[in-house]
């Protein structure tokens, strides 16, 4: 067990994923679902993030070498995703819609691109890469997990924080966060350019 790999890699990754900040958008992304659906949200997200996060720190890599997709490119399309997000915010529009899948916000754009986002996935990928034995991957693993716990925390907290908030106060956070997460957005693609440019 290699306790420095685990640290540096919970670390990283709570500091990408951002607990704190992930926890308002969560709010105001899950507004319009009940209880039992703000908690089943926060689980389905969880668990979604950690699929895709395990699954690219273990064969994530070879997967975008063999289709020959950037990191950057992932950034750019994470950003677009994110953008389309934030604008229904702005308007004010429900998100999800009515009628639709109430646990699809815990997939788009919580899971994905918000929590397993380019800087998530390109961290796992170089901190897989960097420990090949069974020892340096499984540290990986833990500290992934653990991360994923904090950040899971995180969300759980924010729903019980929801519960109490005023409605029009929620709906006042969502133009607020729309906004933030717009420029979120714009920055990932930003982030994407610049590498491409720089490659």
């Amino acid at each position: 067990m290699h306790w420095d790999t685990i640290g540096t890699t919970f670390v990283t990754l709570t500091v990408i994923m951002d607990p704190v900040g992930a926890a308002p958008i969560f709010i105001s992304a899950t507004a319009r679902l009940n209880r039992g659906q703000r908690q089943r949200a926060v689980v389905r997200a969880v668990l979604a993030a950690g699929a895709l996060i395990i699954g690219f720190a273990f064969g994530g890599g070879a997967v975008l070498d063999y289709l020959k997709v950037s990191v950057d490119s992932l950034s750019i399309a994470g950003g677009l995703l994110l953008m389309l997000v934030a604008l229904e915010m702005l308007r004010g529009m429900d998100y999800p819609e009515e009628g639709g899948q109430a646990e699809d916000v815990a997939l788009v754009p919580i899971a994905t691109p918000l929590l397993a986002g380019p800087g998530a996935i390109a961290t796992v990928i170089v901190l897989s890469r960097a420990h090949h034995s069974v020892g340096g991957k499984a540290s990986v693993l833990i500290g992934i997990v653990a991360a994923l716990a904090v950040v899971g925390l995180g969300m759980a907290a924010a729903e019980r924080l929801s519960r109490v908030l005023p409605g029009t106060l929620i709906q006042f956070l969502t133009r607020v966060f729309g906004l933030l997460l717009s420029a979120i957005a714009v920055q990932l693609v930003v982030n994407g350019v610049r590498g491409t440019v720089g490659s």
